[in-house]
């Protein structure tokens, strides 16, 4: 979160992020809040250092008749202090509430646009494919393989789910292992975190409250299903104070992600692009704030590592100010090229979120000048089922095979996934 001292010192700054961001956010209701919460707290100091000089008066005299008046005057000073500390900490709840719902500020070098059609693609890597035949999309592989059932996902639980099997099922596994052998090879360590979390948790790491309607949650208890790992590594070390030369961490984690998206009827209604449930591979850092911006070049040359391992197109997107998420202030988005879709695909999101979920955490690290904020970083190393798309629609025959890329060909067993017998 930002710090109401940044917001009422740079308010401009402020309003103009959150405007490029093309959304809304509650700054004039805070800074009128922080200013009553500010005179609250200078009438009730007045008002107790008017009692306590009264106190030594009245303490001191042994006149009754002088005492008495005194001490009804400081009981009615008592019954005020009272009456303000319940204001002050009404105003206060709602400030803090108001604060949750200011996005994070934008870097100035973002490009600015509303939306999604203003990102800038920065680089594109490799060759397009040209098939001697027309390209299927996944869905028409994963039939002539039977490596997706649609109907009977939807049967066990409705829309946008889906059972993978034999060979897929196989790839994705595959993939999984592939991206966190690569990550922790490269010094990143594994971690297995909880697929469920506290709502503490989820406002800590900027989920909540706005969110709250894209989030599935626990009918009785206090728990929320994770909509990414990076939820979870934020809360890491929720309330702690981290040690002098700790800095950086890096982690990477595999786990099923969880979303309520509300997806238009007649976009993406085929296949497994969106659903409700996915696995994704997530990478996280924590680093001093002068690293932080080495730190997101290390993550976007991570996630462009992999699909160049695969031998897939890509290319990486710069997203403008009207895209970027809630929590960051800067973002490259990795889109893999699928021939039978013709379209790209996102596969990893980097951002950097700089102090704000730290702040939000209340996470601290231990340096020169005392304790400072962490900034904190993300990226997906990478997203299934996309990746699985990407490697089926790149690597198919003709005959509906699906070549195994040569990276992962140790963890699948085979080269190749043949088309079912029926």
């Amino acid at each position: 979160m930002l710090s109401i001292q940044y917001i009422r010192e740079n308010t401009e700054r402020v309003k103009r992020d959150v405007a490029l961001r093309n959304t809304t956010a509650p700054i004039d209701r805070i800074l009128r809040l922080d200013e009553e919460r500010r005179e609250l707290l200078q009438q009730v100091e007045q008002l107790r250092n008017k009692r306590n000089a009264a106190s030594k008066v009245i303490g001191q005299s042994k006149d009754p008749a002088e005492r008495e008046p005194r001490i009804l005057e400081m009981r009615l000073v008592g019954d005020e202090i009272d009456r303000l500390d319940g204001r002050l900490k009404t105003v206060e709840t709602e400030l803090n509430g108001k604060l949750l719902e200011v996005p994070n500020i934008l870097d100035p070098n973002a490009p600015k646009g509303p939306d999604e059609h203003s990102n800038v693609v920065v680089d594109v890597v490799g060759e397009k494919r040209h098939f001697g035949f027309h390209p299927r999309p996944h869905w028409e592989l994963a039939e002539i393989l039977d490596g997706i059932d649609f109907e009977r996902g939807v049967k066990m639980a409705g829309s946008r789910f889906y059972v993978l099997k034999g060979g897929i099922a196989r790839l994705q596994r595959a993939l999984i292992q592939f991206y966190l052998n690569e990550h922790t090879r490269d010094g990143f360590t594994e971690c297995y975190l909880p697929d469920m979390l506290s709502e503490a948790s989820l406002v800590a790491a900027g989920q909540l409250p706005k969110f709250r309607d894209n989030l599935y949650r626990d009918a009785e208890q206090d728990y929320y299903f994770i909509p990414t790992a990076e939820v979870a590594f934020v809360n890491l070390y929720r309330d702690e104070i981290l040690p002098a030369g700790m800095l950086p961490q890096r982690f990477v984690a595999h786990t099923p992600c969880f979303r309520r998206e509300k997806m238009s009827a007649g976009r993406d209604v085929r296949g497994i692009k969106r659903g409700h449930q996915f696995e994704k591979v997530e990478m996280f850092v924590y680093c001093e704030p002068e690293q932080s911006q080495a730190e997101l070049d290390t993550l976007v040359r991570r996630a462009r590592s992999l699909p160049e391992k695969l031998g897939i197109p890509y290319r990486v997107l710069e997203l403008c100010t009207g895209d970027i998420g809630f929590n960051a202030t800067k973002t490259y988005d990795i889109e893999m090229w699928a021939p039978g879709q013709d379209e790209w695909l996102e596969v990893s999101s980097a951002s950097n979120c700089l102090d704000f979920q730290a702040r939000r955490a209340n996470i601290r690290f231990r340096g020169e000048g005392g304790t400072r904020y962490p900034h904190l970083l993300n990226a997906s190393g990478l997203a299934l089922p996309r990746s699985v798309i990407a490697v089926m629609e790149n690597y198919q025959r003709e005959d509906g095979s699906v070549e195994v890329p040569e990276v992962l060909r140790p963890y699948m067993g085979m080269d190749v996934i043949e088309p079912a017998r029926r």
